[in-house]
């Protein structure tokens, strides 16, 4: 029986604002797409150059159509995403149109810049049957064990629900984020030469040999 809000008698129906209390929730969970290296992401398959950087966006921007990727000779999408830093993925979420040009599957690869379609074809460290979300409402959840260090995440969409394109208009990113350290090279000079002041007991030739 559907469940009906009353606004009468003065009493304030709190439906509204655990609504935007969930958004803003998953708004801040939802933005390692801050942390991404945007100069450097790359979208194989593209139909439109620079195109696939817009769709990792604000997760209240998610449902903003105006910005899409689509594929351009096939329907085959690859990213190859790189980050500021390492981070640890906990969900994704893929949103596209609710008709067949969503994809259909979603496969995983870590720490592999700069990946191309015929890597992409080898085993993928994790594998999804996505399923169609126009909505943005549906995560899909990485193994923690293998997405805890994260530099760069390669996304391979092979497939959708049987058009000839692919089209994405949001992907959603939810995890931890540390900051990349740097180790520095240390120089050691070591001494070659004996120091005269350490041997004050003895004497030395012209050529800092101890004369025995």
């Amino acid at each position: 029986m559907p469940h009906g809000h009353s606004h009468n008698h003065g009493q304030d129906c709190g439906h509204e604002a655990t609504d935007v209390d969930h958004a803003l929730e998953m708004g801040i969970q939802y933005s390692l797409y801050q942390k991404i290296d945007m100069d450097n992401v790359e979208c194989l398959n593209e139909e439109v150059d620079g195109s696939g950087k817009k769709v990792f966006k604000a997760y209240e921007n998610r449902l903003n159509h105006a910005e899409f990727v689509q594929s351009d000779v096939d329907e085959e999408l690859l990213f190859n995403i790189p980050f500021t830093g390492n981070i640890k993925l906990k969900g994704i979420i893929i949103a596209g149109a609710n008709d067949n040009t969503h994809p259909s599957k979603m496969r995983l690869f870590k720490n592999r810049p700069k990946m191309t379609f015929d890597e992409a074809r080898g085993k993928a460290d994790q594998e999804f049957d996505l399923s169609r979300d126009p909505q943005g409402e549906i995560e899909y959840s990485p193994k923690v064990v293998t997405f805890s260090s994260v530099d760069h995440l390669s996304l391979h969409f092979p497939t959708n629900f049987g058009n000839d394109a692919t089209r994405i208009y949001y992907i959603g990113l939810r995890g931890e984020f540390s900051e990349a350290h740097y180790h520095g090279v240390t120089i050691c000079t070591y001494e070659v030469r004996p120091n005269v002041s350490d041997h004050k007991n003895e004497d030395f030739d012209d050529v800092n040999r101890p004369i025995l």
